[in-house]
């Protein structure tokens, strides 16, 4: 299992939250997603099949992407 946290600065509000933990917890393999709307931060504990390019990949898709 692993455990990563991206800074995410387009969290901007509740809905964010909502959004971020609601669509990366719908993928294959991820145990669980905190988004933080004070930190701008989602931490996400996941393990195979789903791999951290899916998860990332994800994240652009919905207008949430990482910034590294």
């Amino acid at each position: 299992m692993t455990t990563v946290t991206y800074s995410i600065p387009n969290i901007s509000c509740g809905h964010c939250v909502h959004t971020i933990e609601m669509e990366v917890g719908e993928l294959e393999g991820v145990h669980t997603v905190q988004a933080d709307q004070g930190a701008r931060t989602a931490t996400i504990t996941f393990s195979e099949p789903v791999t951290e390019s899916e998860i990332k990949a994800l994240l652009v898709e919905i207008n949430y992407p990482i910034v590294e």
